[in-house]
């Protein structure tokens, strides 16, 4: 049993997104373990649905979203402590020409 504020988005994704905040000193159920959370963990964050190797992908959607940095424990926080992007640049902003961007030279402000 998992508590009904945790959100599997894809069967594949080894987190799951908090439809509500957890509170600090709040226990709740992940997977089936029983999880106590020492902070709070607001809306919109992940937690891990099982345990995360080090250097393992991230999944969220389906798709990875990163790589763990450390051991991730089931159910703890996942976000910027544990967690690092894999994404690589293969564009440059400045080289972005947008119709947008182009209507708005010349316009004062």
């Amino acid at each position: 049993m998992t508590d009904t504020r945790l959100l599997l988005l894809s069967p594949r994704d080894n987190v799951f997104v908090l439809r509500g905040a957890i509170e600090a000193g709040e226990t709740i159920m992940v997977s089936g373990v029983q999880v106590s959370f020492e902070a709070r963990i607001g809306l919109g964050h992940k937690v891990a649905r099982s345990a995360i190797l080090a250097a393992t992908k991230v999944l969220k959607y389906g798709a990875p979203i990163g790589s763990a940095t450390r051991d991730i424990d089931i159910g703890e926080h996942v976000h910027i402590a544990n967690l690092k992007s894999d994404y690589t640049a293969t564009h440059s902003l400045e080289e972005a020409k947008t119709e947008y961007a182009i209507g708005l030279k010349g316009r004062e402000t």
